[in-house]
Protein backbone atom coordinates (compact mmCIF):
# COMPACT_ATOMS: atom_id res chain seq x y z
CA UNK A 1 0.00 0.00 0.00
CA UNK A 2 1.32 3.40 -1.01
CA UNK A 3 0.38 6.58 0.80
CA UNK A 4 0.41 9.83 -1.16
CA UNK A 5 0.10 13.02 0.87
CA UNK A 6 -0.27 16.64 -0.15
CA UNK A 7 0.08 18.79 2.94
CA UNK A 8 -0.30 22.52 3.37
CA UNK A 9 -0.26 24.37 6.66
CA UNK A 10 -4.04 24.17 7.02
CA UNK A 11 -4.82 20.61 5.92
CA UNK A 12 -3.26 17.49 4.43
CA UNK A 13 -4.94 15.26 1.85
CA UNK A 14 -4.11 11.54 2.08
CA UNK A 15 -4.76 8.86 -0.53
CA UNK A 16 -3.82 5.19 -0.20
CA UNK A 17 -3.43 3.21 -3.44
CA UNK A 18 -2.37 -0.28 -4.42
CA UNK A 19 0.24 -1.05 -7.10
CA UNK A 20 -2.36 -0.66 -9.86
CA UNK A 21 -3.44 2.77 -8.69
CA UNK A 22 -6.73 1.60 -7.17
CA UNK A 23 -7.75 3.91 -4.34
CA UNK A 24 -7.98 2.04 -1.04
CA UNK A 25 -9.02 4.96 1.11
CA UNK A 26 -8.86 8.74 1.32
CA UNK A 27 -8.72 10.90 4.39
CA UNK A 28 -7.63 14.31 5.59
CA UNK A 29 -5.63 15.51 8.57
CA UNK A 30 -4.76 18.93 9.80
CA UNK A 31 -1.67 20.36 8.10
CA UNK A 32 1.72 18.84 8.94
CA UNK A 33 4.11 21.74 8.47
CA UNK A 34 7.34 20.87 10.34
CA UNK A 35 8.30 24.54 10.56
CA UNK A 36 5.45 25.23 12.98
CA UNK A 37 4.75 21.82 14.56
CA UNK A 38 6.90 19.58 16.74
CA UNK A 39 7.05 15.78 16.63
CA UNK A 40 4.37 15.03 19.24
CA UNK A 41 1.91 17.39 17.54
CA UNK A 42 2.48 15.68 14.19
CA UNK A 43 1.99 12.22 15.71
CA UNK A 44 -1.19 13.40 17.42
CA UNK A 45 -2.60 14.56 14.09
CA UNK A 46 -1.76 11.20 12.50
CA UNK A 47 -3.35 9.24 15.33
CA UNK A 48 -6.48 11.35 15.04
CA UNK A 49 -7.39 9.60 11.76
CA UNK A 50 -8.45 5.96 12.15
CA UNK A 51 -7.57 4.96 8.57
CA UNK A 52 -3.99 6.15 9.06
CA UNK A 53 -3.60 4.66 12.52
CA UNK A 54 -5.06 1.31 11.43
CA UNK A 55 -2.86 1.03 8.33
CA UNK A 56 0.42 2.50 9.51
CA UNK A 57 2.13 -0.93 9.44
CA UNK A 58 0.65 -1.82 6.05
CA UNK A 59 2.19 1.10 4.20
CA UNK A 60 5.14 0.13 1.97
CA UNK A 61 5.77 3.64 0.66
CA UNK A 62 5.01 7.15 1.88
CA UNK A 63 5.28 9.96 -0.66
CA UNK A 64 4.87 13.17 1.31
CA UNK A 65 4.76 16.61 -0.30
CA UNK A 66 4.51 19.35 2.27
CA UNK A 67 4.66 23.02 3.13
CA UNK A 68 7.67 23.76 5.32
CA UNK A 69 9.78 21.01 3.70
CA UNK A 70 11.96 23.25 1.58
CA UNK A 71 15.17 22.74 3.57
CA UNK A 72 17.21 19.59 4.17
CA UNK A 73 16.87 20.09 7.93
CA UNK A 74 13.08 20.03 7.80
CA UNK A 75 12.98 17.14 5.33
CA UNK A 76 15.25 15.09 7.58
CA UNK A 77 13.30 15.91 10.74
CA UNK A 78 9.96 14.98 9.20
CA UNK A 79 11.37 11.85 7.54
CA UNK A 80 12.58 10.61 10.92
CA UNK A 81 9.15 11.19 12.46
CA UNK A 82 7.41 9.34 9.64
CA UNK A 83 9.94 6.50 9.63
CA UNK A 84 9.25 5.89 13.29
CA UNK A 85 5.50 5.90 12.66
CA UNK A 86 5.27 3.99 9.36
CA UNK A 87 7.85 1.39 10.34
CA UNK A 88 7.59 -0.75 7.19
CA UNK A 89 7.52 2.07 4.66
CA UNK A 90 10.08 3.70 2.44
CA UNK A 91 9.65 7.40 3.21
CA UNK A 92 10.15 10.14 0.64
CA UNK A 93 9.61 13.74 1.82
CA UNK A 94 9.67 16.62 -0.65
CA UNK A 95 8.51 20.21 -0.57
CA UNK A 96 4.95 20.86 -1.70
CA UNK A 97 6.06 22.51 -4.93
CA UNK A 98 6.97 19.11 -6.35
CA UNK A 99 3.37 17.98 -5.88
CA UNK A 100 2.26 21.01 -7.84
CA UNK A 101 4.79 20.26 -10.59
CA UNK A 102 3.84 16.60 -10.95
CA UNK A 103 0.12 17.41 -10.96
CA UNK A 104 0.15 20.33 -13.42
CA UNK A 105 3.12 19.91 -15.77
CA UNK A 106 3.26 17.31 -18.56
CA UNK A 107 6.33 15.10 -18.30
CA UNK A 108 9.46 16.71 -19.67
CA UNK A 109 7.92 20.14 -20.23
CA UNK A 110 9.18 23.44 -18.82
CA UNK A 111 6.98 25.65 -16.67
CA UNK A 112 6.87 28.06 -13.80
CA UNK A 113 4.87 26.43 -11.03
CA UNK A 114 3.35 28.40 -8.19
CA UNK A 115 1.35 27.71 -5.06
CA UNK A 116 -1.23 30.19 -3.81
CA UNK A 117 -3.02 28.82 -0.77
CA UNK A 118 -2.49 29.43 2.92
CA UNK A 119 1.08 30.28 1.92
CA UNK A 120 2.75 30.90 -1.42
CA UNK A 121 5.84 30.04 -3.42
CA UNK A 122 7.09 29.92 -6.99
CA UNK A 123 9.63 27.75 -8.82
CA UNK A 124 10.89 27.07 -12.32
CA UNK A 125 10.79 23.48 -13.56
CA UNK A 126 13.16 22.78 -16.46
CA UNK A 127 11.52 19.45 -17.27
CA UNK A 128 13.70 17.55 -14.82
CA UNK A 129 14.82 19.76 -11.94
CA UNK A 130 13.14 22.41 -9.84
CA UNK A 131 14.86 25.80 -9.51
CA UNK A 132 14.03 28.55 -7.04
CA UNK A 133 15.18 32.16 -7.06
CA UNK A 134 13.47 33.15 -3.81
CA UNK A 135 14.07 31.31 -0.55
CA UNK A 136 10.88 31.56 1.49
CA UNK A 137 11.16 33.01 4.98
CA UNK A 138 7.62 32.02 5.92
CA UNK A 139 4.34 33.74 6.54
CA UNK A 140 5.58 36.61 8.72
CA UNK A 141 7.69 38.37 6.09
CA UNK A 142 6.85 36.68 2.76
CA UNK A 143 4.00 34.60 1.27
CA UNK A 144 2.88 37.34 -1.13
CA UNK A 145 -0.70 36.96 -2.40
CA UNK A 146 -1.40 34.07 -0.02
CA UNK A 147 -4.42 33.49 2.16
CA UNK A 148 -2.59 34.47 5.33
CA UNK A 149 -1.30 37.73 3.82
CA UNK A 150 -4.79 38.60 2.63
CA UNK A 151 -6.01 37.85 6.15
CA UNK A 152 -3.47 40.20 7.69
CA UNK A 153 -4.47 42.91 5.23
CA UNK A 154 -8.18 42.58 6.04
CA UNK A 155 -7.60 42.67 9.81
CA UNK A 156 -5.35 45.72 9.48
CA UNK A 157 -7.86 47.54 7.30
CA UNK A 158 -10.62 46.75 9.78
CA UNK A 159 -8.71 47.97 12.83
CA UNK A 160 -7.36 51.07 11.09
CA UNK A 161 -10.94 51.94 10.06
CA UNK A 162 -9.99 51.71 6.37
CA UNK A 163 -12.72 49.19 5.52
CA UNK A 164 -16.08 50.36 4.14
CA UNK A 165 -18.68 50.32 6.90
CA UNK A 166 -20.97 47.85 5.16
CA UNK A 167 -18.12 45.37 4.75
CA UNK A 168 -16.98 45.91 8.34
CA UNK A 169 -20.48 45.00 9.51
CA UNK A 170 -20.39 41.83 7.38
CA UNK A 171 -16.96 40.93 8.76
CA UNK A 172 -18.24 41.27 12.32
CA UNK A 173 -21.09 38.88 11.51
CA UNK A 174 -18.79 36.20 10.13
CA UNK A 175 -15.71 36.50 12.37
CA UNK A 176 -14.89 37.15 16.00
CA UNK A 177 -12.93 40.40 15.71
CA UNK A 178 -12.46 40.90 19.44
CA UNK A 179 -8.77 41.88 19.88
CA UNK A 180 -8.20 39.37 22.69
CA UNK A 181 -9.61 36.57 20.54
CA UNK A 182 -7.42 37.51 17.57
CA UNK A 183 -4.27 37.84 19.68
CA UNK A 184 -4.91 34.47 21.28
CA UNK A 185 -5.23 32.90 17.83
CA UNK A 186 -2.05 34.57 16.63
CA UNK A 187 0.21 34.16 19.65
CA UNK A 188 -1.15 31.35 21.81
CA UNK A 189 -2.62 28.75 19.47
CA UNK A 190 -0.91 26.64 16.79
CA UNK A 191 -1.01 27.48 13.06
CA UNK A 192 -1.54 31.27 13.19
CA UNK A 193 -0.95 31.39 9.43
CA UNK A 194 -3.88 29.03 8.88
CA UNK A 195 -6.06 31.19 11.12
CA UNK A 196 -5.19 34.31 9.14
CA UNK A 197 -5.97 32.48 5.90
CA UNK A 198 -9.57 31.90 7.00
CA UNK A 199 -10.21 35.58 6.26
CA UNK A 200 -9.43 34.96 2.59
CA UNK A 201 -12.89 33.39 2.28
CA UNK A 202 -14.37 36.78 3.10
CA UNK A 203 -12.18 38.46 0.50
CA UNK A 204 -13.21 35.97 -2.18
CA UNK A 205 -16.89 36.21 -1.23
CA UNK A 206 -16.77 39.99 -1.71
CA UNK A 207 -14.25 40.04 -4.55
CA UNK A 208 -16.49 42.16 -6.78
CA UNK A 209 -16.35 45.14 -4.41
CA UNK A 210 -13.83 47.86 -5.17
CA UNK A 211 -12.28 47.48 -1.71
CA UNK A 212 -11.58 43.77 -2.09
CA UNK A 213 -10.48 44.08 -5.73
CA UNK A 214 -7.77 46.54 -4.70
CA UNK A 215 -6.42 44.12 -2.10
CA UNK A 216 -6.54 41.17 -4.52
CA UNK A 217 -4.79 42.94 -7.39
CA UNK A 218 -2.21 44.50 -5.07
CA UNK A 219 -1.33 40.97 -3.90
CA UNK A 220 -1.18 39.56 -7.41
CA UNK A 221 0.97 42.44 -8.66
CA UNK A 222 3.37 41.81 -5.79
CA UNK A 223 3.51 38.08 -6.54
CA UNK A 224 4.24 38.66 -10.22
CA UNK A 225 6.97 41.21 -9.56
CA UNK A 226 8.64 39.52 -6.59
CA UNK A 227 8.34 35.88 -7.65
CA UNK A 228 7.40 35.17 -11.26
CA UNK A 229 9.51 37.91 -12.86
CA UNK A 230 12.60 36.59 -11.07
CA UNK A 231 12.79 34.11 -13.95
CA UNK A 232 14.13 35.59 -17.18
CA UNK A 233 11.99 33.33 -19.39
CA UNK A 234 8.74 33.98 -17.52
CA UNK A 235 6.99 35.17 -20.69
CA UNK A 236 8.10 32.13 -22.68
CA UNK A 237 6.69 29.29 -20.56
CA UNK A 238 3.27 28.65 -18.96
CA UNK A 239 2.76 29.51 -15.32
CA UNK A 240 0.78 26.80 -13.52
CA UNK A 241 -0.91 27.25 -10.15
CA UNK A 242 -2.12 25.05 -7.34
CA UNK A 243 -4.06 26.22 -4.30
CA UNK A 244 -7.43 27.57 -3.22
CA UNK A 245 -6.49 31.24 -3.65
CA UNK A 246 -5.44 30.68 -7.26
CA UNK A 247 -8.44 28.45 -7.96
CA UNK A 248 -11.11 30.81 -6.65
CA UNK A 249 -9.41 33.92 -8.06
CA UNK A 250 -8.58 32.43 -11.46
CA UNK A 251 -10.34 35.22 -13.35
CA UNK A 252 -8.37 37.84 -11.44
CA UNK A 253 -5.16 35.93 -12.14
CA UNK A 254 -5.96 35.90 -15.84
CA UNK A 255 -6.62 39.64 -15.77
CA UNK A 256 -3.29 40.23 -14.05
CA UNK A 257 -1.44 37.94 -16.45
CA UNK A 258 -2.90 39.74 -19.46
CA UNK A 259 -1.47 42.96 -18.11
CA UNK A 260 2.02 41.49 -17.72
CA UNK A 261 1.87 39.40 -20.94
CA UNK A 262 2.24 36.11 -19.06
CA UNK A 263 0.77 32.70 -19.98
CA UNK A 264 -1.63 31.32 -17.40
CA UNK A 265 -1.44 27.53 -17.49
CA UNK A 266 -3.26 24.92 -15.44
CA UNK A 267 -4.95 26.05 -12.23
CA UNK A 268 -5.87 23.33 -9.73
CA UNK A 269 -7.38 23.62 -6.31
CA UNK A 270 -5.61 20.49 -5.07
CA UNK A 271 -2.85 18.45 -6.74
CA UNK A 272 -3.68 15.13 -5.10
CA UNK A 273 -5.56 13.57 -8.05
CA UNK A 274 -2.74 14.40 -10.43
CA UNK A 275 -0.27 12.82 -8.03
CA UNK A 276 -2.03 9.47 -8.28
CA UNK A 277 -1.55 9.39 -12.06
CA UNK A 278 2.08 10.45 -11.67
CA UNK A 279 2.96 7.74 -9.14
CA UNK A 280 1.17 5.00 -11.06
CA UNK A 281 3.05 5.96 -14.22
CA UNK A 282 6.40 6.22 -12.47
CA UNK A 283 6.26 3.43 -9.89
Amino acid sequence: MKLIVDSGSTKADWIAIDDNGKVLFTTQTLGLNPEILDGPEIIERLNDRFDILQNKKNATHLFFYGAGCGTDRMKTALSQIFQGYFTNAIVDVQEDTYAAVYATTPKGQEAIVSILGTGSNCSYFDGKVLHQKVQSLGYIVMDDCSGNVFGKELIRKYYFNKMPKELAVELEKEYDVDPDFIKNKLYKEPNPNAYLATYAKFLIKHKDTEFCRKIIFKGMKSFVKNYIKQFDNCKEVPVHFVGSIAFYLKDELQETFNKYELQLGNVLRRPIDGLIAYHVANQ
